[in-house]
């Protein structure tokens, strides 16, 4: 029985193995081998160059301020986008006071939960155009047409959110955590739901707010949770190309002037752009290597002892 049952587990898993190992490593690979290359995309003659793509990328200005702009959104948005999903899925479940004067959501939580998840029935694209209109830098520009209604801004000179330097990487970071607060509050307020209301009950009689509730027993018995939101916008924050391709200026975006730039487009320019496909596979291999090193590092940051109940 024993035999038999490994060889049954074995053949399910032989053909998924497999297409896993054809469609998924073996790609991989390929873009290893041809990040060692000179490859123009177009032609299958091409010549080994060694580590020279890898040594190039290191000198190159608009690749590296990518790199910063990638690491800016790794800190921001996986920070701003949890600590609102995390604040609005406690008032939504626990911030409120019953009629018996137990626990319970703050009054209309049952909407309010449908409201902060609408974003994410969105797709990317369907959001680059929405802030898009949102953003424009004439008078028609929902953000601007608010700040020259409420006297901010000159109706002659309105922002240029999205060519100006200093604005554009903030308005995109504003983009994401607008588009992501929804699902996390949704994944948190699953997780909340699980935590005995007793407990809360117990630290209320005991004289405790909602802020120490919060740190106190909400956040340490979320923190798989939030472990595993931290990983998934970390890993968003690696890649953000639909959003600065479609809403930015330039060539698969980036601009103004490269202010804007992520690993992505830079890596998506110079191989269907320039025809630099062999550089561009040494960009998708750093790529890589940085999410896996974000993956991991964030895993060992936010590990802490399983909490039970």
């Amino acid at each position: 029985m024993r035999k038999g049952q490994h060889r049954f587990v074995a053949g399910f898993l032989f053909f998924p193995v497999v297409l896993y190992l054809i469609f998924v490593i073996w790609p991989y690979i390929q873009t290893f081998g041809y990040s060692l290359t000179d490859w123009k995309g177009q032609s299958q003659t091409f010549s080994f160059v060694g580590l020279d793509n890898y040594t190039a990328l290191f000198k190159d200005d608009v690749f590296m301020g990518a790199i910063w702009h990638n690491i800016l959104f790794l800190v921001f948005i996986p920070v701003i986008t949890i600590l609102l999903a995390l604040f609005f899925a406690f008032m939504v479940n626990a911030g409120g006071r019953g009629r018996s004067g137990g626990v319970s959501g703050v009054a209309g939580s049952k909407y309010y939960r449908v409201i902060y998840f609408f974003p994410q029935v969105l797709s990317l694209a369907i959001m680059a155009v929405l802030f898009g209109a949102v953003y424009r830098s004439d008078g028609g520009g929902m953000l601007n047409g608010v700040l020259i209604k409420l006297g901010l801004v000159d109706p002659e000179s309105p922002v240029e959110w999205l060519n100006e330097p200093n604005f554009v990487l903030w308005a995109l970071v504003a983009v994401v955590v607008w588009h992501g607060v929804g699902f996390y509050l949704v994944l948190f307020s699953a997780a909340m739901q699980s935590i005995p209301r007793d407990i809360y009950e117990a630290a209320l009689i005991d004289g405790a707010g909602r802020a120490q509730s919060f740190f106190r027993i909400t956040l340490p018995l979320l923190w798989d949770s939030v472990q595993t939101a931290w990983v998934y916008l970390g890993i968003a924050a690696m890649d953000m190309f639909i959003l600065v391709s479609t809403m930015t200026a330039g060539d698969y975006g980036g601009g103004p002037d490269h202010h804007s730039e992520v690993m992505s487009t830079v890596m998506m320019r110079n191989f269907l752009l320039y025809g630099r496909s062999g550089y561009a596979c040494a960009m998708g291999v750093v790529m890589l290597l940085l999410t896996l090193i974000v993956s991991v590092v964030m895993l060992r940051a936010t590990r802490r002892e399983r909490i039970e109940f």
